[in-house]
């Protein structure tokens, strides 16, 4: 994933200004590729030095605010880009080598950390399914129903991982204490509220 084809293709969608893209962002393309305010400003300003996107003074607008919009080098640019392609990414993933470091070394805070992570997997899900419900519908045109997909995906994903943290705390939860002092785990969620 490019940032600068990322902010491309919004700025295609819809010309903004900074303030404006970055809000747009962080509520559809930053759901699965994150980039901060800064980060947003910088890359325009490098989009604009390449001759990708030009600026307008915003009619009314205080300070100097700009809008960008697309120029016909940066969709050039933007549909090279998207034809290039590429191979799926292989997988790597700490969680992955913490689980197998459990089975030899366990218990850790594994479980802990699993426990958070199903939360926030739980929280992303609803929030996904919460935009599905408010922003696609039935009958919806052709660039919605791609757009969806990519929603669709992040649903997907976020089940899988609730799912599957589900599992590994069922299978964690059947692992006896260890006799190792070093390798002691922190009380998770779970067992401070059975405690009390």
């Amino acid at each position: 994933m490019s940032l600068p084809h990322a902010l491309l293709t919004a700025l295609i969608e819809q010309s903004s200004s900074g303030s404006e893209l970055a809000r747009r962002f962080d509520r559809s393309i930053g759901f699965f590729w994150s980039a901060t305010h800064q980060q947003i400003y910088r890359e325009l300003g490098r989009l604009e030095e390449a001759g990708w996107v030009s600026s307008t003074l915003a009619e009314g607008g205080r300070g100097g605010k700009k809008v960008y919009k697309v120029l016909p080098a940066g969709r050039r640019e933007l549909k090279r880009w998207a034809n290039a392609g590429g191979d799926p990414r292989s997988q790597r993933d700490q969680l992955m080598v913490r689980v197998r470091a459990e089975a030899v070394i366990g218990p850790t805070t594994l479980r802990a950390d699993i426990e958070r992570r199903l939360v926030e997997h739980r929280e992303r899900l609803a929030l996904y399914q919460q935009l599905e419900r408010t922003q696609f519908h039935e009958g919806e045109a052709q660039p919605d129903r791609i757009r969806h997909l990519i929603l669709t995906a992040g649903i997907m994903t976020e089940a899988f991982w609730a799912d599957w943290s589900e599992l590994a705390l069922e299978v964690l939860a059947e692992q006896p204490p260890s006799d190792d002092p070093g390798c002691s785990s922190a009380p998770t969620h779970t067992q401070k509220r059975q405690r009390q």
